[in-house]
C-alpha cells in the first residue's frame, strides 16, 4: 500500500517503521519540519515529504498528532484526495493538553469530532496501545497472547483495510462498529491501554461505560505522569484495575 503520515511522533514513528519493515511505500510529513525526519528517513526508506505531497497519491493516511493539532490542518487539505482514500485516526482527546472541546465535552465521540472537523470519514485505530506496548508487544499471527485492537468506522472496506495493517504491526484487530461507537475505546475504557488479547477485548470493550470515561481517563493520566515510561507494563496493569477491564482467559 501507499500509506501518507502526518505525524511521525512516538506512535507515527512506530508505525513508520513498521509498515515500511512490512513492504508498504511509506511518505511522511511534522509540523517541525520535515528536516526533522532525515533519519527516521535514512533508517525506514520513508519518504519525509510537505504536508501537501503527504495526502495525495496514497491509498491509507494516517493521523497522528495531538488532538487539539486537527484544528491547524487546512481547510482543504484533502482537496485532491480520492473519497475513498482511507483516514486513520489515532488521536486522544486530553484536556490537560487540547484545552477544553465543547462538543467532545458533550459526549461527542472523539473521533466523529475529528470527522466533522476534516468533512472527511476516519477510522479510529492505534489510539488504545501505548507506544512501548506498540514498539514491545507485537506477536506473530496466531500466537495465543498475541494483543487485539479494535477499530471503529462507517466503512467496511477501509476498517479491513485498517485490519490488514494492525496485523503488519504485529496486532489482531476487532471490528467493533460504527464510528459512533467509537467511544468505547477512548481513554478511560477498559480496554484504552490495557494490552488485551482478543478474547479479552470482545468482553472488555462491551463493559465500556460512557459516563465513567472522564473520570478514569484522569485517574490513568495521573498514574502516567507520575511513573517512570521505562515502567510501560505497570502503566497496562493499573490501567487494567481502574478501567475495569476483563482479564479471564
Amino acid at each position: 500500500m501507499k500509506i501518507g503520515f502526518i505525524g511521525a511522533g512516538e506512535i507515527g514513528g512506530t508505525l513508520i517503521r513498521q509498515y515500511s519493515k512490512a513492504g508498504h511505500n511509506v511518505k511522511m510529513t511534522n509540523s517541525s519540519g520535515i528536516e526533522k525526519l532525515k533519519s527516521l528517513a535514512i533508517e525506514t526508506g520513508a519518504s519525509a515529504v510537505e504536508l501537501a505531497e503527504v495526502v495525495s497519491d496514497v491509498d491509507v493516511i494516517v493521523i497522528s498528532i495531538p488532538l487539539i493539532g486537527i484544528l491547524t490542518l487546512p481547510q482543504h487539505l484533502f482537496k485532491n484526495s480520492p473519497a475513498n482514500t482511507t483516514i486513520i485516526d489515532t488521536c486522544n482527546y486530553y484536556p490537560i493538553r487540547d484545552g477544553t472541546i465543547e462538543d467532545i465535552q458533550n459526549g461527542m465521540p472523539e473521533s466523529v469530532w475529528v470527522s466533522n472537523q476534516l468533512q472527511r470519514p476516519v477510522i479510529k485505530a492505534y489510539n488504545n496501545i501505548l507506544y512501548r506496548s506498540l514498539v514491545n508487544s507485537g506477536l506473530p499471527r496466531g500466537a495465543a497472547s498475541r494483543v487485539a485492537l479494535p477499530i471503529s468506522g462507517d466503512d467496511k472496506g477501509s476498517k479491513d483495510l485498517v485490519s490488514i495493517l494492525v496485523d503488519d504491526s504485529g496486532f489482531d484487530s476487532l471490528d467493533y462498529g460504527s464510528l459512533h461507537d467509537s467511544w468505547k475505546q477512548q481513554p478511560g475504557s477498559p480496554v484504552y491501554c490495557t494490552d488485551l488479547t482478543l478474547p479479552q477485548l470482545k468482553r472488555s470493550i462491551q463493559k465500556a461505560t460512557k459516563e465513567l470515561l472522564s473520570q478514569r481517563r484522569e485517574l490513568g493520566l495521573k498514574f502516567i505522569l507520575s511513573h517512570d515510561p521505562e515502567l510501560w507494563m505497570d502503566i497496562v496493569k493499573y490501567n487494567r484495575v481502574i478501567y475495569e477491564s476483563d482479564l479471564d482467559n
